[in-house]
Formats: structure tokens, sequence, C-alpha cells
């Protein structure tokens, strides 16, 4: 189930807002559980059970660790347990293959082995169960969804009652709530527990609250069904061509198509996610902050996808050293985290290519900006386009060669046998216009004006005008409803990138 399905937006999710509104409070987690459980086996079936053990495994964790805490080194022992298990339970589901196909092309080519290694999933039998649930159709692991967030948000958790940062939660049940909550279980943002234990305890939605839940679930969704998934078909239809038909404009409309894309489709979720918790009475922390407007790759990475730049910068620069054990150190760490980071992102070259790009260009910037999140001039935003158009050709290709084929195609490297497939194919007037919403959506212009009316209206200055944005933001938003609706009601292709992750 999909937050831009008609089953979710007209069914799931009233039934459970009404719910929640109608219960007492004691039984509204135990509701709230049970729901994120059952939306999360609607997708996963026998992966819930791998969930559950991830939330005992946690909790126990964080339990033992708490009573020994200030016993350095046993605490320290208990740490190790708990990273060691969260990680073996990550890479089994999603390295798995990637290792073991790399390791066996390795040892063919030194002669060390004469066939491949047996795969993965071969540890779960040619059974029917596991052909179903467990397996791809290639024989390899299935990969849980949202394993990637709720791995990272358990671990959190552990390390911060370790640190003694965060309370531990001796509920098991209200524990699971926070690792499952259906709204951030698929897509985050990655949640800290110490950022919604009170909420979890006693929470309260009055109007506004929940009104304001409402606004940024329809611009979520909006974002998600009418852009994003608008612009994913003429980029996945363009990336999917053969490199001898990819002209220059084709492969520029492609790879910009997919950038807004990714964009409008993984914020829509945030935004989504965000409001929906507002309506339960939870506040979660934003996870997007208009990143195409950045004048560096660093500033870049302090708006986009916020929740997990924050949890690399917690939990492995920190610890790692962070720009505290000098110079050289620091450009390790950096290429260091955005390699892993760029693997968590999936299992490829390409993915790990991506990262140390990032890193590589966060050392880059260190040693030749003076300021690196601010200053400079038009050509700052050029060069932040440019340096994540390009690396996204590598994050979004299927290997590195289809990556160099794609960005050889952008500066006219490519030789092209068929160019009768002009860009008038892929540019029609719907996404066209998605195109322009998108660029003009990448641009803070509505927070400003929404601050404008905000002071206009303390100040009872200009009345008129605030109460024509007063109704002409309602009128908007319920026509994006209702655009959205038609669209997800009518459509049965609705990509979600993150899911893979």
């Amino acid at each position: 189930m999909v937050f831009s399905s008609p089953i979710f937006v007209f069914l799931f999710l009233p039934l459970g807002l009404l719910l929640h509104a109608v219960l007492p409070k004691g039984a509204r987690n135990l509701m709230l559980l049970a729901g994120s459980l059952l939306f999360f086996y609607w997708g996963e079936q026998v992966y819930t059970l791998l969930m559950l053990v991830s939330i005992g495994a946690n909790w126990a964790f964080g339990a033992w660790v708490h009573r020994v805490r200030d016993d350095a080194r046993s605490a320290k022992r208990v740490i190790a347990y708990a990273v060691i298990v969260n990680l073996a339970l990550l890479g089994f589901f999603k390295y798995a293959d990637f290792v073991g196909e790399t390791l066996s092309t390795l040892l063919m080519a030194l002669g060390a082995l004469d066939a491949p290694l047996p795969r993965p999933g071969s540890l779960f039998g040619t059974s029917a169960f596991a052909r179903d649930y467990i397996l791809t159709a290639t024989g390899d692991v299935r990969l849980p969804i949202g394993i990637s967030f709720f791995t990272f948000q358990a671990m959190s958790y552990v390390i911060d009652v370790y640190r003694k940062e965060g309370e531990v939660q001796r509920n098991p049940f209200d524990f699971a709530l926070y690792v499952a909550f259906f709204p951030q279980l698929i897509a985050g943002p990655i949640v800290r527990y110490r950022d919604v234990d009170q909420q979890i305890k006693e929470r309260f939605v009055d109007r506004a609250k929940f009104a304001l839940g409402i606004r940024r679930f329809v611009v979520g969704l909006a974002k998600k069904a009418l852009i994003a998934d608008t612009l994913a078909l003429p980029a996945d239809k363009i990336f999917a061509l053969l490199p001898a038909e990819r002209s220059v404009e084709l492969a520029w409309l492609g790879i910009v198509c997919y950038a807004l894309h990714l964009y409008f489709d993984f914020s829509g979720y945030s935004d989504m996610a965000i409001g929906m918790g507002k309506m339960f009475g939870f506040d979660f922390l934003e996870n997007f902050d208009y990143p195409f407007i950045s004048r560096s790759v660093t500033e870049f990475w302090k708006r986009w996808h916020i929740s997990l730049s924050t949890w690399f910068r917690d939990y492995v620069y920190l610890p790692l050293g962070g720009n505290r054990k000098g110079t050289a150190r620091t450009y390790f760490n950096l290429v260091a985290i955005f390699a892993l980071c760029g693997m968590w992102h999936g299992a490829g070259w390409n993915y790990l290519i991506f990262g140390l790009f990032q890193g590589l260009f966060l050392v880059a910037e260190r040693l030749f900006f003076t300021d690196r999140t601010s200053g400079g001039g038009w050509w700052r935003h050029v060069y932040v386009l440019l340096v994540f158009v390009v690396t996204w050709v590598i994050f979004r290709s299927a290997n590195m060669t289809a990556a160099l084929e794609y960005i050889g195609a952008l500066f006219g490297g490519t030789e092209l046998v068929n160019p009768a497939r002009p860009a008038a194919m892929y540019l029609n007037p719907l996404v066209a216009t998605m195109l322009v919403v998108g660029v003009a959506g990448s641009i803070p212009w509505i927070p400003a004006l929404a601050a404008a009316k905000q002071r206009w209206a303390a100040a009872g200055e200009r009345r008129s005008l605030v109460a024509f944005l007063d109704w002409g933001s309602t009128f908007a938003l319920l026509a994006l409803f209702v655009l959205s609706a038609m669209q997800i009601t009518a459509s049965t292709y609705s990509p979600f990138v993150y899911f893979r992750f």
C-alpha cells in the first residue's frame, strides 16, 4: 500500500483518523500500532515478522544498555552487539546478493573459482512460499520495504540510550509504535526517539494542527501524483533508449525530468508523512528545505533528506572524529560517510561511486570555497545543479557503463544511429506544464508569500489582499486534492523511488 493509492487515501487513512478520534487515549497507541502493522503486512506479508524481530531486538538492547551504561566497558559491548545485529540484518537482505556477485566475479577472474557462488536466496530453498514472498523472479533476496529507514531509526534509539541522550522505553508496544508508525515507516523522515518520546506518551490535536496536517498531506499528495508521476514517464522512457537513439536534447530532457521527479516524489512523501503525523498529534522534523536553491554541495546536503544527513553526521561522522582530528582526517571522514550514504541508497557500484563523488565535492569546496553555504553569484547555483544533474545519472543508471553512455549523450559524445526521436515525442503539453510547475515549486516563493501575509495580517495592513490569499489558498488546496484524486484513481503508474532503499 502506498500513500498515493485510492485505498489508502479514501479508506485506510480516514478510518485510522476516525478511530484515533473516538477511541480513549489509552487505546490510541495500540490502535496505531495495529494499523501500522497492517499497513506493512499489506505489501510485505512474511517480512512483517522480520520487522517485529528488529523491534524486539532493539527494545531489548535499549533496556540492556540502560542497565549497564554506567559501566563503560559493558555498555560498549552491548552497543557493539546492537550494531552488529542491525547491520547484519540490513546487510543480508540489502547487500548479500551484491557482495556474493562481486565476490564470485573476482574469484572467477583470479581463477580461484570455476562457477559462481550460490545465491544467498538459495538459503530459503525453492518452495512456492520462498518464490512468492522472499525471492525475486531472478532468485535474489527480495528487499523488504523500508528496512533502511526502520533499521537506522531503531539503531539511533539504542545509541541515544547509551549516550544518555534519550530515555529508555520500558513499554514494548510504545517502542514498536515508534519504529513501525506507518506515516514514516517506509520513507522517513528518520525520527529520533527523543523527539517523539513525550508525544507517544501524551499528545493533543487541536483544529489548527489538524488543518495544518491536512494541508501538508494534500500538498505532498499533489507533489507525488501530479508532478512526480507525470515526469517519471518521460524520464523512464528516455533512460530506456539505446545510447545511439539518445540525442543531446533528449538526454537533458530525461535527466531534468528525473531530477524533478526524484525531488517531488521523495519530498512529497515526506510532506504526507509530516502531515499525517500532525493529524495524529505528532510533530516530525522537516526533511527537505528547497535544496535546488543551494549554492554549494555542502549546503545541498543540509537541505536534502535532512534526517539522513543528520543521522550520518551524529552516528558516523562525529564518532569518526568529525573535523577534530586534523585536515586529512576530516577529508577522509567526509568521503567515508558519503560513500556509506551512497551505499545506503542501494547495493551497487553506481551508488558507491555516486556517494564518493559527493564526498569529493565536499572536500573540494573546503579547499576552494571561502564560504561553503552562502555567497557567490549565479554561477554557484549553476555549479550545484550541474553536479547533481550529472551525478544523478550515475544514481539512476543500472550500471556504470550505462551511466557513462548517458553522460556522453549529455555533452554530445554519442554517435546517433537513429536520430528520429525528437524531444516532442516525450514533451507533451502535460509534461511541459509539470516541468514549469516543478521548477516554480523548487523555489521558496510560497513560504515567502505566507510570511508576508502573516506580517500584513498582524499589522492590519492590506486586508483585502490577505483575505484573497486566505480564500485563494483554500481553493487551491481543494483543487489540488481533486486533481490528485482524479490522477490516482485513473493512473496505474505511480513509482516511488525510495521503496527500493
